[in-house]
């Protein structure tokens, strides 16, 4: 039996377990602890916004976002720029290139710059050539390239004429039409 108790009796004798803290305990230690917290936070910071998100979107009534884009050819162009306006063409008659011309009857407007003080000056300058290249612009085009949905592209492309021929220090900003009338004769 006393091979019992000294078998039993595991605080006697020499003892191989260091009771003291172990070594390593410093900063290697406490860093799984840090990214144990950090990992918790950033789990439940993405479960919060996660639930946030799905509840506004219940209570908005939809999923689809909330602003709609009202066109895809009219993108966003911050304030519009102040003009001036050339008004002294008047009104230019002259007839299409289809096989049965079509009567043109056009009364343009050039938009420039409000500070450019020369654009008036070379504008007035240069009427007759004005007057000139819209008459010959008009008289080669068809019935057809006149009608009211390729206006955008008529005034993109006159604008572009005008600049890169006609005009040395101005530059054309904007195209008006004040009248295009087009009838079949």
């Amino acid at each position: 039996m006393a091979e019992d108790q000294d078998e039993l009796n595991l605080d006697e004798g020499d003892s191989t377990i260091d009771s003291s803290p172990k070594k390593g305990a410093g900063i290697g230690g406490i860093l799984p602890t840090i990214l144990k917290f950090v990992a918790i936070g950033l789990g439940a910071l993405i479960f919060i916004v996660t639930v946030s998100v799905i509840t506004y979107r219940i209570m908005s009534g939809s999923g689809k976002p909330q602003t709609v884009a009202t066109s895809e050819t009219d993108p966003y162009m911050g304030k519009r720029p102040e003009l001036s306006w050339f008004t002294t063409i008047g009104v230019i008659r002259t007839r299409t290139k289809d096989p049965t011309p079509s009567s043109v009857v056009v009364n343009v407007i050039i938009g420039y710059d409000l500070n450019d003080k020369n654009a008036q000056t070379e504008l007035t300058n240069r009427l007759y050539e004005l007057k000139d290249f819209f008459r010959n612009y008009f008289s080669n085009k068809y019935a057809a390239d006149l009608k009211p949905e390729n206006e955008r592209n008529l005034k993109i492309e006159i604008r572009e004429a005008l600049n890169t021929t006609i005009l040395q220090k101005a530059k054309a900003r904007e195209i008006l039409f004040q009248q295009l009338d087009v009838v079949e004769m």
